[in-house]
């Protein structure tokens, strides 16, 4: 993940953990528990105010993500 700014528009704040979560996005990957969309989490440490960004996917974390689930 590359490092960037993440300020707070909320309390003006440039500290902030990051993180990842996948989530499923029809049917077909909920049933097979397949994660379509993987977003980046980012929360403030100061007001613990939290953002997702959309990151990119790729065939071969989708086709590890189905063997390993």
């Amino acid at each position: 993940m590359q490092s960037l700014n993440y300020g707070c528009s909320k309390c003006s704040n440039n500290r902030y953990e990051t993180g990842e979560i996948g989530a499923a996005g029809g049917f077909w990957s909920k049933i097979f528990d397949v994660q379509g969309s993987r977003f980046i989490v980012v929360t403030r440490s100061r007001c613990r105010y939290t953002e997702f960004f959309k990151a990119k996917t790729s065939m071969p974390d989708n086709i590890f993500n189905f063997f390993t689930n």
